[in-house]
């Protein structure tokens, strides 16, 4: 055999070797894809935790949030794992789609403080869960997405819900909508939900905080889904999201 020919031949076989053995585990180490779902109230702390588990990992955490019509589809076919606002969303969610989430895997992460969005400036004077019930203040209303009841279980302690019902001027079934009520509508005045979303709204709210006795607090869970193929990677990013690091993220959105 000539030298030309074992040297082509080398070259064929190397190429050969890479094919079959060396470049999936190199792709796979590029590539590499963390598709995590969920709703959009915790979708800002999830992509900063996203990106710090990303830089130190070497792989792409992809998170995609909102309405869970507007993703589920490509999250039965990729997703890795499942998030909710609530501990009853992810419930509901496992009760409609009972073959996609591995409820061996249910994680309680962080919990998150109801509060009242007012405009900037306030300038209904809002101050407490009882100046929602005067005249002429205007709520608007989330009647799921997390906040399902949410405003009564606040209200029925102090006796207030026929006051907050009677202002209440728009009840809609998302955050999503509720955001683009607020600011295509400036006759609202007030909305109750978590405090965390005046971080997502700061140019257009303002936060009232409820005194410590009066706050209620929902959760936020996560799990890994059962067409995941990468349960060990998913699992790692479940352990981060419960570091001192991933929990200061959540505390600067809003979270306790």
């Amino acid at each position: 055999m000539s030298r030309i020919k074992f040297i082509v031949l080398c070259i064929f076989l190397s190429v050969l070797s890479l094919y079959f053995w060396g470049w999936p585990t190199i792709i796979n180490s590029q590539d590499r894809v963390l598709n995590v779902y969920g709703p959009g109230g915790p979708l800002g702390p999830m992509q900063e935790c996203g990106r710090m588990f990303s830089k130190a990992h070497g792989v792409e955490v992809r998170v995609t949030a909102g309405p869970t019509p507007k993703w589920i589809e490509p999250a039965r076919q990729n997703a890795d794992l499942i998030f909710g606002g609530a501990e009853y969303m992810l419930t509901e969610f496992m009760l409609k789609y009972p073959d996609l989430v591995d409820p061996r895997t249910r994680t309680s992460l962080y919990v998150r403080p109801a509060g009242i969005l007012v405009r900037p400036g306030n300038p209904k004077k809002i101050k407490s869960l009882k100046d929602l019930t005067k005249d002429g203040v205007r709520i608007v209303d989330v009647n799921g997405a997390g906040q399902l009841g949410l405003w009564e279980d606040l209200a029925g302690v102090h006796g207030l819900i026929p006051g907050i019902q009677k202002n209440i001027l728009l009840s809609v079934a998302t955050s999503a909508e509720a955001i683009d009520k607020w600011k295509t509508m400036p006759e609202l005045d007030a909305w109750i939900t978590y405090e965390s979303w005046h971080y997502r709204l700061k140019e257009v709210t303002d936060l009232v905080r409820l005194p410590r006795a009066q706050r209620l607090y929902r959760g936020t869970p996560i799990a890994i889904t059962t067409i995941s193929k990468q349960r060990d990677l998913a699992q790692q990013f479940i352990d981060f999201l419960k570091t001192p690091a991933a929990h200061a993220v959540f505390q600067k959105w809003g979270w306790l």
